[in-house]
């Protein structure tokens, strides 16, 4: 009896050791490391890791609330868009989300619980925003057409919990009502390369528009520069009221290998099925494929984000396949401080529906390709030196020119554009300089 009751102190004590002392360089330089970073990468929206580097440019904000660290980051563009040919349309609105973030570490075991919301719903008026040959959602039940769609005001109610076995080794498990599942690239709105850029990927709907999903739930596991996760998620995209939370159970799966090399650079292969995607072909089941590169370097009084990023949806429409490729390559430099400008190249399969546009005669129209759409963007940015100490307002403008096959230029004229103006507003951020000596070290 003595030695079972020794036994048990032993294993209880050993339990403790695990659970509550910190892993051999676990006590991190600064509270809420654990939340921010991996030996993979910069921990960005949802699970996607960016290249490391990524952080020491970050305008975030980091602050401890008694025993809990309180990160919080946001973004918000007041843009104006004009946009030439028989289609292209003009609008004043605004792309918005803010993100705070708490934390906590247990020894080897952090909790953290993440919230995104956003007033798109409201200051993006009619449901969509022009952007020419932009397709995926709805507005007013019909295939929103040269537009994109507003984010939901709840984009993400998730927690996660992390489990560090050592220094290089760790479990984690994170989900909610409303995630983003493990299912392509750090998505458009939250990748450095595209900070900048107010304006949505024509490949959204072939690349990331899983980041806002219902349902989520994900495990993974993290062993030194290699993050591999498994997700479950009700695949059916938000619905038009963009102001509650849509309910579901899960019903689509997903995995995803992220490897970072070194500190500047990161990559992701994921595939995934999306059960139920669409409202208008509610039995509309999609395979999608997607990989991706991210590159951060920091040099005197500035950086350098790029990314390279493709997207496959293979629709299992039940009587025969259709495929849609997309191609994104995008960069952001800033310079001297203030100075931004950066470039979005895009080469986008797109479907019969941009023939008809937003009448009810394209609910009768198959969604069949009918070739390639290019687009490419560039832009300049200057931040003012305006405002309160704690956010940076930025002026800035960019142009964006396409390419199109024979059959839509008929439609859409020889040589379409669209220009857009705009604010920004983001936090200053105070992670930083302490993230650029933490990696120095």
């Amino acid at each position: 009896m003595r030695s079972f009751v020794s036994i048990s102190r032993s294993g209880l004590m050993l339990l403790a050791f695990l659970l509550f002392v910190p892993a051999a360089h676990a006590q991190m330089t600064m509270p809420g490391m654990a939340a921010m970073e991996n030996t993979v990468g910069f921990l960005s929206s949802g699970t996607t890791v960016e290249a490391k580097a990524t952080s020491e440019s970050a305008p975030m904000i980091h602050t401890s609330l008694g025993k809990w660290t309180l990160m919080f980051h946001a973004n918000a563009f007041f843009a104006d868009t004009q946009q030439s040919g028989p289609r292209g349309g003009d609008k004043l609105f605004s792309m918005n989300w803010l993100m705070p973030m708490i934390s906590r570490d247990f020894g080897r075991q952090t909790v953290s619980f993440r919230t995104m919301l956003s007033l798109e719903p409201a200051t993006v008026t009619q449901r969509r925003y022009p952007e020419l040959f932009q397709s995926g959602e709805t507005a007013y039940g019909l295939p929103i057409v040269d537009g994109q769609h507003p984010h939901d005001l709840f984009m993400e109610i998730a927690g996660r919990y992390d489990f560090r076995f050592s220094e290089r080794t760790r479990v984690f498990a994170y989900g909610g009502p409303i995630g983003e599942p493990a299912l392509g690239p750090t998505p458009y709105p939250h990748r450095a390369s595209a900070s900048e850029n107010p304006v949505a990927v024509l490949g959204h709907h072939q690349e990331d528009s899983t980041h806002i999903s219902n349902s989520v739930i994900t495990i993974g596991f993290v062993g030194g520069p290699i993050q591999l996760e498994a997700s479950t998620f009700h695949g059916r995209e938000p619905n038009e009221n963009r102001w509650n939370i849509d309910k579901g159970t899960p019903d689509s799966f997903s995995s995803r290998l992220t490897v970072g090399v070194g500190s500047k650079l990161s990559g992701q292969f994921s595939i995934g099925r999306i059960n139920n995607r669409e409202a208008l072909e509610p039995n509309l089941d999609t395979l999608r494929t997607t990989a991706s590169l991210h590159h951060n370097v920091r040099f005197s009084l500035g950086h350098i984000s790029s990314s390279l990023v493709w997207g496959r949806n293979k629709d299992l429409t039940g009587h025969d396949t259709r495929i849609f490729n997309s191609y994104a390559a995008e960069s952001t430099v800033n310079f001297l401080n203030r100075n931004w400008v950066w470039t979005r190249i895009e080469n986008a399969d797109r479907d019969r529906t941009l023939l008809i546009g937003e009448r009810p005669a394209v609910l009768q129209v198959e969604e069949d390709p009918i070739g390639r759409v290019q687009a490419y963007t560039f832009g300049y940015e200057r931040d003012l030196p305006i405002g309160p100490s704690f956010m940076k307002i930025g002026l800035g403008a960019q142009a964006t020119f396409y390419g199109l096959p024979s059959q839509l230029k008929a439609i859409y004229g020889e040589r379409p554009a669209g220009f857009t103006m705009f604010l920004h507003l983001r936090p200053t951020g105070n992670i930083g300089q302490h993230m650029q000596m933490m990696h120095q070290h």
